[in-house]
């Protein structure tokens, strides 16, 4: 370990004249935090005389300030403490016959650092971090998905609590009785790691870890960028539908624009990471430390980075510091160490203050909690966590989530905290998913260009007759919440790019649709056959501006061209091969022709210039996948 960072130089300043003295005060002023400037409340003031005898012990008031009366002329000193500072001693000079003493004492934040020994060295099959060396210990795992194995730390064994939300497909529904279908969008990419952590390492994962839209949006796919005033631009494709020959797909994507690296407003991050004892194995915290590492390079003077640390308790472990200073911030992550109980709640509530206190106007304000969602002491509930969060989000401090782990993850909890915080969520599985996130992606995971966007699509029902949304269950909204600007929704990033799709039962199908009884006392609209007869839907947007309060509105109209699947775009077909891979793993009901062998050859065909390599190792995947379903 590294020697831990060098405070500051506690600063305490007697100025007789800077204050008037508080009304029948001796001695009085203010204790403040170095940084900030803020009173410090609660702060407990002790006076002693120059014989080292305690006098009068007072406590700050919520602005800082402090009083004492009824002290003789004379020579004192002070001792301050304070939660989450470092204690001050100080002489101060009372009252003379003719005048008082006020006097200001600035206190640093305390760095806080709870050594625990992490795991001894542990061997590992050479694929666990997908070939990307760590340099960190290593660990022999034996992990069995579904809630039902337990895992192996050498002499340690912990059982798999992993959790999951429940996900249920969504149905077809009938244009004739639901003509609209209303969701948020998701630019989340979590479940797809989070899926290849599980093949990889030779398991099939848990049906409620795959998130369609989360896999379909992993990849980033060549729209064409935005023009004019909008942030973003619309893309839509009507063709076959591959594993249903009966049935079309409709392809919808956005592309956020691009920012230039140099034109990139100020950074105002706070991390806050889980140092509890259940972050101690390799592909948690030492992970967490390499992947933040590779961050902090990109930043610039303009830039500040604080951490906070939360385990048993919740302290700041590095101040605000200038991006310059990197190794400063690198020295304060090297030296965390992982031990205790978790509790998120208070370590959430530090982190959003110190990230308000140092809030930049025009810049990016965002916390970054890096976790493997474990809480289990304080604020331990989805619901409590939920609504600390929607509190915080009304400053307009966005957060990320960063996963990490296995055994005891807890995606349900850290998705649900997402979607609350206007914010994004990613599951780390190696370094190089780190540097995807963290640096190349870095403009998108930081960079908020537009919130609550929501989209709706009305269907006309002379070319349609029932539809599904794929995937994006857990983000539909009522059709009356895309009209009012109070309901939140997802948040598009720079550079970001989103993409849908629906399956469309085509007008005129003897396909039976699910659906409630006719109404008895009003009847149906009936299609406006010859003022809209070629548009088969349309596609409604709305956002807001990363600080506004008024929605905007786009749409979108996709008229009746369908084109044969095999001269789709290669984006689409690309995504319908993550689709069906997707309804395989889920072993969907709606997953019509799709097998391991056509999702293959769909992807293979698709895979276009992949300078990144993503959708080769997509392909990977899938064939290892196969091998791994015939082995079970």
């Amino acid at each position: 370990m590294k020697k831990i960072i060098q405070l500051l130089t506690l600063g305490l300043l007697l100025l007789p004249n800077l204050f008037f003295a508080i009304e029948n005060c001796d001695i009085s002023g203010t204790i403040q935090d170095a940084n900030s400037g803020t009173g410090i409340s609660n702060a407990k003031i002790d006076l002693y005389n120059e014989s080292n005898t305690k006098i009068k012990s007072i406590t700050s008031k919520n602005d800082g300030t402090f009083c004492f009366e009824s002290i003789n002329s004379g020579k004192y000193f002070i001792y301050v403490k304070a939660n989450g500072y470092e204690s001050v001693k100080k002489y101060a000079v009372s009252k003379t016959l003719v005048e008082t003493s006020a006097i200001v004492i600035k206190m640093n934040i305390e760095i806080v650092q709870k050594p625990v020994p992490v795991l001894e060295e542990m061997s590992i099959s050479k694929d666990y971090y997908s070939g990307a060396a760590l340099n960190e210990k290593k660990i022999r795992a034996s992990y069995y998905p579904n809630g039902g194995g337990t895992m192996n730390y050498n002499s340690q064994v912990i059982h798999n609590t992993e959790s999951y939300d429940k996900i249920n497909d969504n149905e077809f529904k009938s244009v004739a009785k639901d003509p609209l279908s209303t969701f948020s969008i998701d630019v989340d990419r979590a479940s797809y790691s989070n899926v290849r952590r599980f093949i990889n390492n030779g398991t099939l994962p848990e049906p409620n870890a795959v998130r369609i839209e989360e896999m379909i949006n992993y990849f980033s796919y060549d729209y064409k960028k935005p023009k004019g005033n909008d942030p973003f631009s619309i893309t839509s494709e009507y063709t076959d539908c591959p594993w249903n020959e009966k049935h079309k797909l409709v392809h919808v994507g956005i592309k956020g624009k691009e920012i230039e690296m140099d034109n990139v407003p100020a950074y105002n991050l706070v991390f806050l990471l889980d140092v509890s004892g259940s972050m101690s194995s390799p592909n948690k915290l030492p992970l967490l430390k390499a992947g933040l590492g590779l961050l902090v390079d990109q930043m610039r003077e303009e830039d500040k980075i604080s951490i906070v640390v939360y385990a048993g308790a919740a302290g700041v472990v590095l101040p605000p510091t200038s991006g310059a200073n990197k190794s400063q911030i690198l020295d304060a992550l090297e030296n965390l160490s992982a031990g205790g109980s978790t509790a998120g709640g208070a370590g959430i509530k530090l982190a959003y203050q110190i990230a308000k206190e140092n809030f930049i106007e025009n810049g990016t304000n965002r916390v970054i909690l890096a976790t493997d969602g474990d809480f289990n002491v304080g604020i331990s509930s989805d619901g409590a966590m939920e609504d600390l969060i929607k509190e915080k989000r009304n400053d307009d401090i966005f957060l990320t989530i960063l996963g990490f782990g296995m055994g005891n993850y807890k995606d349900s909890k850290m998705e649900k905290l997402s979607n609350a915080g206007n914010g994004n969520y990613a599951y780390i599985d190696n370094i190089l998913e780190a540097k995807k996130v963290l640096v190349t992606e870095m403009g998108g995971t930081l960079i908020t260009i537009a919130k609550d966007v929501k989209i709706q699509v009305e269907f006309n029902p002379k070319h349609v007759k029932g539809y599904r949304l794929i995937g994006y269950e857990n983000r539909l909204l009522n059709n009356e919440d895309f009209n009012d600007d109070k309901k939140d929704a997802g948040e598009l990033g720079a550079g970001h790019t989103v993409t849908a799709f629906y399956e469309i039962i085509p007008a005129g199908s003897d396909e039976d649709i699910v659906s409630v009884d006719d109404l008895k006392y009003q009847t149906e609209n009936k299609p406006k056959t010859t003022e809209y007869g070629d548009e088969v839907l349309t596609v409604k947007f709305r956002y807001k501006e990363p600080t506004g309060t008024t929605s905007k509105l786009i749409s979108n109209v996709v008229y009746d061209r369908s084109i044969p699947f095999d001269r789709a775009s290669e984006n689409l077909r690309f995504a319908a091969a993550v689709i069906q891979f997707g309804m395989l793993l889920r072993d969907s009901k709606d997953k019509g022709e799709s097998n391991y062998k056509n999702t293959l050859a769909m992807a293979r065909n698709a895979k276009g210039e992949d300078f990144d390599g993503y959708r080769a190792e997509f392909i990977r995947l899938v064939e290892t996948a196969e091998l791994l379903k015939a082995k079970n």
